[in-house]
């Protein structure tokens, strides 16, 4: 059928919401999330966007086309988890104004909060927000421009589309944001969407009894508490927060604060200021890049991804459990492919929808860019030593995308089956023990892939 028609209706509401997207909390371009300039202040908050080059993708190797398709996808971009930031800021705020301690910066700042709040308390705390939701209704549009081929096949041949989440409610939105979008631009999928099965040995891992291993080391680790300890405890981290609060507070209320409760306000703060830009809908007159100067963000950015780095990323060199918890996920991509291959199902694509602690373990254990290097003794994580960056490996709607390609064989011999990578929309090779059909190609035989990406 022509889907044309309804993908412009799609793409002109996508236009008209952009322009909501250009208020608030950065420019235009941050906001989008668009120049690196944008991404480095946000770490894993960062809005979407895809990193992909529409019309750029390689070409399958001729007689083969799209039969199957599976993603994994962290929830889109939502309301932070709870007021406590925002609780622990206005408390300062309001000592401050009772003493009359305030600068005409420090003046603004509480309104700014007091509206963040109120967005987020309305959305519901820790729920998908409206341009969570439209990162992922793009997404999924974007997926059938690509493949338009596999999904009017879907369509022709009436096979299901399965769709699993962790059952946390942002995760159940954002599946349904992403299915929404799919029927926008293809009204015939309607019928054979599956009703969302919650899941959450597979995409929620990290909080289930079968890892109390690792719940134990984010716990109480030795190793771990020292490394981040040593990293919170930089000189740099004191520094930033007394210029934060020099700011917006007269110079005897600062000296009054122990350095202690400066950086407690400071790193609140930021995490007020990274949590704003997925509420650009909820809250379009809030912005809060005024309170924070893109020096100190990028500080407070990084002491966030140290902890994310060193609790759900590459972490310690010798050590696996960040990350070997992620076996699942990887053992069912693989067999999600290996049974299209061989007829076992009537999948057209198995949707999945989870969260950054499940994704950056999986980046991790499949060496996807940017997750290559643990950390060396001695050597703590820092930009300057380590390429590992939230903002790149899971910011909100992160996604990984298998495309399962087939040929059509001579009588009497087996198809042969190729798998495409795509990580945050852009062509990904696998890691370097996988050998693609030619030397640069994005295409691997998935036999290859069965064997290249065996682990313990």
């Amino acid at each position: 059928m022509k889907r044309t028609a309804p993908l412009s209706a799609a793409m002109a509401v996508s236009l008209a919401a952009g322009v909501l997207f250009t208020t608030g909390t950065a420019s235009a371009g941050e906001q989008a999330g668009t120049s690196h300039a944008g991404r480095d202040i946000y770490g894993t908050k960062t809005p979407y966007a895809p990193q992909g080059r529409p019309g750029r993708y390689e070409n399958a190797p001729k007689g083969f086309v799209p039969v199957f398709t599976e993603t994994v996808a962290r929830h889109g971009s939502r309301a932070m988890t709870d007021s406590g930031d925002g609780d622990a800021v206005l408390a300062v705020l309001h000592r401050a104004q009772d003493q009359g301690a305030l600068t005409g910066l420090g003046t603004r700042l509480g309104p700014q909060v007091r509206s963040l709040l109120d967005a987020a308390s309305a959305l519901g705390y820790g729920n998908l927000s409206a341009r969570g939701a439209e990162e992922h209704r793009q997404t999924a549009l974007r997926l059938e421009q690509r493949l338009p081929g596999l999904v009017e096949g879907i369509a022709a041949r009436h096979e299901s589309i399965t769709v699993e989440t962790s059952g946390v409610p942002r995760a159940v939105a954002s599946a349904d944001a992403f299915t929404g979008g799919l029927t926008s631009g293809d009204p015939a999928l309607a019928g054979l969407i599956k009703a969302p099965v919650t899941d959450k040995n597979l995409l929620y891992f990290h909080k289930q009894p079968q890892n109390a291993d690792y719940q134990a080391y984010v716990k109480s680790d030795p190793q771990l508490a020292a490394v981040l300890t040593g990293i919170d405890g930089d000189p740099r981290t004191a520094e930033a927060a007394h210029r934060v609060v020099a700011r917006l507070f007269r110079q005897d209320f600062v000296s009054a604060l122990s350095a202690e409760a400066q950086i407690s306000f400071a790193r609140a703060l930021y995490q007020l200021y990274s949590a704003a830009p997925d509420l650009a809908v909820e809250a379009p007159d809030v912005d809060l890049t005024p309170f924070l100067t893109r020096r100190d963000a990028q500080w407070f950015a990084y002491l966030d991804d140290a902890e994310e780095f060193y609790r759900k990323g590459p972490g310690f060199s010798g050590r696996t459990i960040t990350y070997k918890m992620a076996g699942v996920l990887l053992d069912d991509l693989l067999a999600q492919a290996q049974a299209k291959a061989a007829g076992t199902n009537g999948n057209g694509a198995v949707l999945r929808f989870t969260h950054a602690e499940e994704i950056e373990p999986l980046a991790a254990l499949m060496g996807l860019p940017g997750s290559t290097e643990p950390a060396e003794p001695g050597q703590p994580y820092a930009y300057g030593n380590n390429p590992w960056r939230g903002a790149e490996v899971s910011p909100m709607a992160a996604n990984i995308q298998w495309d399962l390609f087939a040929n059509t064989p001579a009588e009497g011999r087996r198809a042969t089956y190729l798998v495409r990578m795509l990580y945050n929309e852009k062509e990904t090779a696998f890691k370097p023990s996988c050998r693609p059909v030619t030397k640069g190609s994005y295409f691997y035989e998935l036999d290859e892939l069965r064997h290249c990406l065996a682990h313990a």
